[in-house]
């Protein structure tokens, strides 16, 4: 079982700061250093950290109910944390979400690049391509262009990235000091890219990474996303309302990968799982229906305002939620259509339920949340969770003071790391040189370089 911390760089959703037992320094180093020590601690693959480009607008085209509730706001660079947090361990994943939409390839190369020596290979990239307009007027646009528009960038950006790291072949560096020769220029190439959306002459000024490529992560839910993730993700973070549609994705996109050629096996699907673990189920559902209690209606329905990017207030709050042709996650929105429908809720109700949402059914006592997670996995739904805490850090403490031990009794989590990257923590191969050729979309060869 592979296990993933998902964690803001910043207060944890809507409610998550209000928790009695939250540590209000989410703006100082030692906040994200004991964290840090606490997954090392535990024996996580990977710590995960989501980003987004902007203050969120959503609720009624206004920041105000970010800031006055909290959601999504503040966000501190993600880079910049984790950076924090690699100099307390030595084997736990950094995963930053940084936005195709609003970088360019050779700065996206470089910083990973560059990252991924500085933490002897342990770096990670979650690849999005944005989801709100208000992070499009933040860099000189009018709107989020359409979704078919951003992942075509995407492609072209992930396909420039991907070979400014493979314009050094391995091991070129030899520093022969008293030849007086540095190392072997016939091993480094210029990269001349040049697509629609994006182009670089490299090659890149920092040589191949340790991984060969930085851990390529993705959670891309809508039928072009899944596509995206199937061909070029070793990470796939898929959120789902029941262990139903969780196997499903899980499948098509296991499917997929063997269509476009990849070794499925070389995929892990991590599903969200929202723990609450107490002494019993009773005692955990107390803590949950607490934790409940604290969410204001408008809270929550700004926190997914946010998500789907869309104006909620516009609509009967007191009425069902209407089908949205167009939404910024499309993963969350499925999630949220799923839910209301079977339980029937009004948007206020579901403003209500998403700002405490809790995913995968993780509520209660060790042995129970350690059957839930065996279940998923028995049941081809999941290749292990990322796991979300409600509130930082003791929701992450106490995952790894009470369940992490009953995981690791019934031999579903490691004892001790047997890897050094994030790669080898994963049990994923490192890609040779020219990789990108195999995971470009059908039809691109790829510019001439």
């Amino acid at each position: 079982m592979h296990l993933a911390a998902f964690m803001n760089a910043g207060p944890m959703g809507t409610t998550g700061w209000r928790h009695p037992d939250a540590d209000p320094g989410f703006m100082t180093p030692g906040y994200y250093r004991k964290i840090a020590r606490i997954l090392e601690s535990a024996r996580f693959d990977l710590a995960f950290i989501p980003d987004a480009l902007s203050m969120p607008r959503s609720l009624g085209n206004s920041f105000r109910p970010a800031v006055e509730w909290g959601s999504g706001t503040p966000r501190l660079d993600p880079m910049t944390v984790l950076g924090v947090m690699a100099g307390v361990t030595e084997h736990l994943g950094l995963a930053a979400t940084i936005s195709t939409g609003y970088h360019e390839p050779y700065n996206l190369a470089r910083t990973l690049g560059t990252f991924d020596y500085m933490t002897d290979g342990r770096a990670g990239w979650n690849i999005v391509t944005s989801f709100q307009d208000a992070e499009a007027q933040n860099f000189g646009q009018p709107r989020l262009p359409p979704r078919d528009e951003r992942y075509a960038r995407a492609e072209e950006v992930l396909e420039a990235t991907t070979r400014l790291w493979d314009s050094w072949d391995d091991n070129v560096i030899f520093q022969d000091k008293e030849g007086g020769h540095f190392g072997d220029p016939d091993r480094v190439r210029s990269v001349d890219y040049s697509g629609q959306y994006v182009s670089t002459q490299g090659p890149l000024s920092v040589p191949r990474p340790p991984q060969g490529y930085p851990l390529l992560i993705q959670a891309g839910a809508s039928p072009r996303g899944r596509d995206f993730a199937a061909r070029w993700a070793d990470v796939i973070f898929s959120s789902a309302e029941s262990l139903e549609s969780a196997a499903a994705f899980y499948a098509d996109i296991k499917n997929r990968a063997r269509a476009h050629g990849r070794d499925p096996e070389q995929i892990r699907i991590l599903t969200a799982a929202t723990v609450v673990v107490g002494r019993t189920d009773e005692d955990a559902m107390a803590r949950h229906v607490a934790f409940v209690d604290l969410v204001h209606p408008l809270a929550g329905l700004s926190r997914l305002a946010y998500h789907v990017n869309v104006d909620l207030t516009k609509y009967d709050l007191d009425g069902p939620l209407p089908t949205l042709d167009e939404v910024g996650v499309q993963g969350h929105y499925e999630e949220v259509v799923e839910f209301a429908r079977r339980e029937n809720l009004s948007v206020r109700e579901i403003g209500r339920w998403y700002g405490a949402r809790t995913e995968g059914n993780m509520i209660g006592s060790p042995a129970s949340i350690a059957d839930n997670m065996e279940l998923w996995m028995k049941e081809g739904a999941s290749d292990g969770f990322m796991v979300q805490a409600t509130h930082l850090p003791a929701a992450f403490e106490d995952f790894a003071r009470f369940v992490v031990p009953e995981l690791q009794r019934r031999g579903l989590h490691r004892t001790e790391y047997t890897g050094r990257t994030a790669r080898e923590t994963l049990g994923l191969a490192r890609p040779a040189r020219d990789e990108w050729k195999n995971r470009i979309a059908p039809g691109r060869k790829g510019s001439v370089g």
